[in-house]
């Protein structure tokens, strides 16, 4: 039997879910107590909540490398994030897998108009600035995404970002297989908890998926979270102190 049919025959929506990490950490992890997320268990809940028959096959992590040098913990946050890896892959097996990118860092700083809401706006006064980019997390996510439409293998895709650089592989996606279900989560604060996002949710995304959900919640953050301490066989992966 070929294998793109295989899901359709379990009675249940198979689905795969792609995260693109610096969106949800940036959009709504940063400054909270709940780093130490189990990924899989956030995702198997928020998608029963959408739709019971949704079944969670797997779940695709998308981010880059953490810089000691720009981090507010130094080495120590590329060490919390190095475990944080290896305690998802450790934790949910081949149901779960990382990809990481890289950074593009500008070192002469480049010269951009400086703002001052006291005075007139003026092209002329400048100031020089260090950037930092995450770099081909969006397409390693596009092609992960087409990839597993291709495979027939699943009939719901699910994407966590908010960045509408995502949209054009949603269009493509909705355009070249129409029976298949596309979901979007953006990372946001809920505007209940009285700290609104920075940024509203992209309606390129939403026009392009046939459901969006706006925001996550603290208490859908707080229980699904990893175990402090997860045993490997030698040394365990325990939850860093600063997360």
């Amino acid at each position: 039997m070929p294998e793109r049919y295989v899901a359709r025959m379990t009675g249940s929506k198979a689905t795969a879910v792609y995260i693109d990490g610096y969106n949800l950490y940036y959009g709504r992890i940063r400054g909270t107590p709940y780093k130490w997320l189990d990924l899989a268990t956030l995702f198997e809940a928020l998608l029963h909540s959408q739709d019971p028959s949704s079944r969670l096959d797997v779940v695709r992590y998308f981010s880059a490398p953490a810089l000691a040098r720009f981090a507010t913990h130094g080495q120590a946050s590329t060490a919390a994030q190095q475990s944080y890896h290896r305690a998802l892959e450790r934790f949910h097996g081949s149901r779960l897998s990382i990809t990481l990118g890289t950074h593009s860092f500008d070192k002469d700083g480049t010269p951009l108009p400086r703002y001052d809401a006291s005075k007139p706006f003026d092209r002329m006064d400048r100031v020089r600035v260090w950037k930092l980019e995450e770099k081909k997390t969006d397409v390693n996510l596009a092609l992960a995404m087409y990839r597993d439409a291709w495979s027939g293998k699943f009939e719901q895709l699910v994407v966590c970002s908010n960045d509408s650089d995502v949209a054009p592989a949603l269009a493509a996606l909705r355009e070249d297989f129409p029976a298949l279900v596309l979901g979007v989560v953006t990372p946001r604060w809920p505007p209940v908890e009285g700290k609104s996002s920075h940024r509203s949710v992209s309606s390129s995304l939403d026009e392009h998926s046939h459901w969006t959900r706006q925001h996550l919640l603290d208490e859908e953050l707080k229980v699904a979270q990893l175990p402090e301490k997860i045993h490997t066989g030698k040394k365990p992966i325990r939850k860093p102190l600063h997360w």
